[in-house]
């Protein structure tokens, strides 16, 4: 390659000026008189090792500026590999009943919490955990916690020995106050009395104003975990609380609103479909009754026609056979006698009943009849002469099933 500072490839009257150039560029100042001189009178000059240098700095700094970001992308991937492990934030929705078992390490509960949905991730408890001093005493027993905690939340839970479970509760749908009383005082230490004293107290179990002070269809269907510190007005806040994420579910309020009734009467009517039907019927069953309140005259002049209010009125299990002479009581609560709705809720009604109160289905239906009693098989008609067709269809059934 040509040296572009070489004076030798110059023409002839430009090398004296080349050369002068070159050397006062590049040899130290001290040193620019003493030239060397080669055969045939030319100086030889000093070659410069500057662009060299430049050149082997300028490709370290390639190397390095190559290192350094690599470096800087692996180090951001595992930052990103060994960040913060994945944790919900809470605070959580529904009920878990977690068993923290004998020999349950941490890392075992954190694997069990996460397979139950309560936690994200094993490593997220596991962390929470090792912030927690008091985690190295978790008790075995049941503790209540709720889907999609954070962490640090179930940490919390587990290492409070006061909320182990003392007892399991378990209330199904269709139960009167009577009967969830008597459930409770079955599974707990407490009398019937302290629940009743309990439910005289509406402010403190925390009962909605249009309830009126009286819990029926107010404590919600559910398995219940109470605490060995849980007192009966405890438990039934616990119930009325659940009522209350039942109703929110529903959307009660904006529901009454829209279709007129008071939040307590779409309760009543609950609590009537509850009585009525089962799954996916429920709906269907809800417009019958919203019918039959909102048309004067024909087909039932309003009235409801309901047997298990009669039942109600009468203080006895809502599904048992009404005889003729049962249909004389007089009460409020008798839907064969008067028209509208009774005064409230005779049972507890559970989530699918609630939604069919507030979202029922659209049909002209006036009349229904479950002729099958087994599979739960139910035909709806605005007929009364179809009605009973369906009414015969069911007698018929009962003559050869032991399920009536």
């Amino acid at each position: 390659m040509t040296d572009p500072y070489d004076s030798r490839d110059a023409a002839p009257e430009n090398r004296e000026t080349l050369l002068s150039l070159d050397v006062a560029a590049h040899e130290p100042a001290h040193n620019q008189g003493a030239h060397a001189y080669v055969p045939g009178g030319r100086r030889r000059r000093e070659r410069s090792r500057l662009p060299g240098c430049l050149a082997a700095l300028v490709a370290l700094a390639v190397v390095v500026g190559g290192l350094y970001w690599g470096v800087s992308a692996g180090v951001a991937k595992i930052q990103s590999l060994f960040g913060e492990p994945e944790d919900y934030p809470g605070p959580g929705t529904g009920q878990v009943m977690f068993e923290v078992a004998q020999g349950d390490t941490i890392s075992q509960m954190g694997r069990n919490l996460k397979d139950a949905g309560v936690v994200a991730s094993v490593d997220a408890f596991t962390d929470a955990a090792s912030a927690n001093p008091d985690s190295t005493g978790i008790q075995v027993g049941y503790f209540e916690l709720k889907k999609e905690m954070r962490a640090a939340d179930a940490v919390d839970v587990l290492v409070d020995p006061s909320n182990i479970v003392s007892a399991a509760v378990t209330i199904p749908e269709g139960l009167r106050v009577v009967d969830i009383v008597e459930i409770l005082a079955d599974k707990t230490d407490f009398s019937a009395g302290a629940f009743e004293k309990a439910l005289d107290q509406p402010g403190k179990i925390g009962l909605p104003d249009y309830a009126k002070g009286d819990p029926e269809g107010y404590l919600f269907p559910a398995t219940y975990a109470f605490g060995p510190k849980d007192k009966p007005v405890d438990m039934i806040r616990a119930m009325v609380r659940r009522w209350e994420q039942a109703a929110e579910s529903a959307g009660l309020l904006d529901a009454a609103k829209r279709l007129g009734y008071t939040p307590h009467e779409l309760m009543t009517i609950a609590s009537l479909v509850e009585a009525e039907g089962r799954g996916e019927d429920m709906p269907k069953i809800a417009r019958v009754i919203y019918n039959r309140l909102e048309t004067e005259g024909y087909p039932t002049n309003g009235k409801l026609e309901i047997d298990a209010t009669v039942n109600y009125a009468l203080g006895r299990n809502l599904g048992v056979a009404i005889s003729p002479e049962d249909l004389a009581v007089d009460s409020p609560y008798n839907t064969r006698r008067y028209a509208g709705l009774p005064p409230g809720p005779i049972e507890a009604p559970g989530d699918d009943a609630i939604a069919a109160a507030a979202a029922p289905a659209e049909g002209p239906w006036f009349f229904y009849v479950t002729v099958d009693l087994r599979t739960g098989e139910t035909k709806f008609t605005e007929d009364y002469d179809e009605f009973l067709t369906f009414k015969a269809e069911f007698q018929e059934y009962c003559k050869t099933s032991d399920a009536c």
